[in-house]
């Protein structure tokens, strides 16, 4: 996959950095699509909305967009999810999921791990992570408060 390899003195770097966004993302569209293709994924329920699922997620935890979340990728993505882990506690995450040996999870890995049958500690985790972000949307009106509540 594409790096991003953006000079900090280039005043135009937002432009190129949304070019490569629109390449990572047109490419990993393209591995969503040859699942859509393959029988066996194709009678996996709500198999569209999963994929994009996959997709959004990925895009949100690869921080240098590269194309692979390496390690530093999977420390941020823990540390946000408030399950900070030592360095070798995710180096052994990273070789449950990544089938290429490359010591990072590609986008190939990342869907196999989120869709497949095998558990892996990472899967367990982002799927903890996506339901208590369902959770937590408020609804409603807020409620209404007084100066005496405020910090």
């Amino acid at each position: 996959m594409p790096t991003l390899g953006i000079d900090k003195n280039d005043h135009q770097a937002g432009k190129i950095r949304g070019k490569m966004l629109a390449t990572l993302g047109a490419a990993l569209d393209e591995i969503n699509k040859e699942y859509l293709e393959d029988e066996h994924w194709r009678e996996e329920e709500d198999i569209v909305e999963r994929l994009e699922n996959c997709k959004k997620q990925f895009l949100e935890y690869d921080n240098d967009k590269s194309g692979d979340l390496n390690i530093m990728d999977v420390k941020i993505m823990m540390e946000k999810l408030g399950q900070a882990k030592t360095h070798l506690e995710m180096k052994k995450m990273i070789a449950e999921v990544d089938t290429s040996n490359s010591g990072a999870i590609n986008y190939k890995d990342f869907v196999q791990m989120m869709l497949g049958k095998k558990s892996s500690v990472l899967k367990l985790i982002l799927i903890f992570e996506e339901k208590t972000k369902q959770q937590q949307k408020p609804q409603g009106l807020p409620p209404k408060r007084d100066l005496s509540s405020l910090p």
